[in-house]
C-alpha cells in the first residue's frame, strides 16, 4: 500500500514537471525551406530575425572571429565574425545527394551554415557541426566546406529571408537577404540526367516482358529534356515499343526525336503515320500540333 502511494506522488511529479515545460513563441520565427532541383531536395532551417528600424545590423568590426556571449558589440553582425546566418540555433543546410556550392564539392548531409561577412566578400561555410545554439561554439576543424561569394547591394528587406533563384534542370542560387544585403551562391546537382538514363536503363532492364512504359516514358524523357547524346538509344527503345504496338504516342515521340536528330524525311514519314494511327484511334488522339510540326518541316525542305 505504501509503495503504491509513493508511486502515484511519484508520476504526479513527473506530470506537473512535464506540464511546466513551456513552448512560447519566438521573436524570430522558425521556416524551412525546400526546393527540388532535378533528383536533388535542398532544405533550409533557419530563424528569422526583423531589423527592427537598427541601423547597425551589419559594417562594423570587431577581432573577435568566434563570438562571445554576453558581449555587446558596435553592430549586430560584425565584419570577420562568424555569424549563424540568422537567429536562435544555427542555421540548417541539407542536400539529399553530393553538390557543388560555388564550384566546390559538398556530400549529401545536413550541415550547420555559417557565414564570415566582410565588405567586399563574404565566406560560407558548411559545417558537420549542424546541432548548436549560434555560433558561439563554432570549430574551424569542423568544416566541411568553405567558399567564397560576392555580396550584392539589394532593396531593404526587413525580415530575414532565403530565396531559390533561377532554378534549371540542375541548378539553383540560394539568395540569404537581410536590411539592404543579398548573398547569392549557386548550388550545382551535376549531371542529372546522366542520372536519369541510368535509371531508365535500369528500368527497362527489370521490365516484365509485356511492360512496355520504361521505353516509352525513358523517350519521352529523353526528347522533353534534349538528351541529346541519348537519341539514339531513345529511338531503339521506341522501336521496341512499335514493335509491340504502334500508337500515336510512340510514334509521336519517335517523330518529334527524328526532327530534332535533323532526319527530316523519316520525321515527316513517321509522323504521318502516327497522325494516322492517332485518328483512328478511339477516343481519337489530338493530332493538331503534330500537323503543325509537319508541316514546317516539309516547308524547310
Amino acid at each position: 500500500m505504501k509503495k503504491l502511494f509513493y508511486l502515484t506522488i511519484l508520476t504526479f511529479i513527473c506530470a506537473l514537471s512535464a506540464s511546466a515545460q513551456l513552448t512560447l513563441p519566438r521573436d524570430s520565427q522558425r521556416q524551412e525551406i525546400s526546393q527540388t532541383v532535378g533528383d536533388t531536395r535542398i532544405s533550409i532551417v533557419y530563424h528569422r530575425p526583423n531589423t527592427k528600424g537598427r541601423k547597425n545590423i551589419f559594417g562594423c568590426e570587431s577581432t573577435d572571429v568566434v563570438p562571445k556571449g554576453g558581449v555587446t558589440y558596435p553592430c549586430l553582425v560584425p565584419y570577420g565574425q562568424v555569424w549563424r546566418t540568422g537567429a536562435n540555433e544555427n542555421t540548417t543546410f541539407e542536400v539529399s545527394r553530393d553538390v557543388t556550392i560555388a564550384g566546390q564539392s559538398l556530400p549529401a548531409g545536413k550541415y550547420g551554415f555559417h557565414a564570415i561577412p566582410n565588405k567586399s566578400d563574404w565566406i560560407l561555410i558548411f559545417s558537420k557541426d549542424n546541432d548548436k545554439w549560434g555560433s558561439f561554439s563554432y570549430d574551424q576543424s569542423k568544416d566541411q566546406v568553405r567558399v567564397q561569394v560576392k555580396p550584392i547591394v539589394a532593396d531593404h528587406r526587413e525580415t530575414l529571408t532565403y530565396d531559390f533563384e533561377n532554378v534549371t534542370a540542375n541548378s539553383t542560387q540560394v539568395a540569404l537577404r537581410w536590411e539592404k544585403v543579398s548573398v547569392p551562391f549557386v548550388v550545382d546537382i551535376g549531371d542529372v540526367n546522366g542520372r536519369a538514363v541510368a535509371q531508365i536503363r535500369e528500368a527497362i532492364k527489370n521490365r516484365k516482358a509485356d511492360d512496355f512504359r520504361p521505353f516509352n516514358q525513358g523517350a519521352g524523357y529523353v526528347y522533353a529534356f534534349r538528351v541529346k547524346n541519348s537519341y539514339e538509344e531513345a529511338i531503339g527503345w521506341l522501336d521496341e515499343s512499335i514493335k509491340a504496338r504502334e500508337t500515336f504516342g510512340n510514334l509521336n515521340t519517335k517523330a518529334r526525336i527524328l526532327g530534332e536528330m535533323g532526319k527530316t524525311a523519316e520525321a515527316i514519314a513517321t509522323a504521318e503515320k502516327a497522325i494516322a494511327v492517332g485518328k483512328a484511334a478511339k477516343p481519337a488522339a489530338d493530332t493538331a500540333d503534330l500537323e503543325k510540326l509537319v508541316a514546317e518541316w516539309k516547308a524547310k525542305k
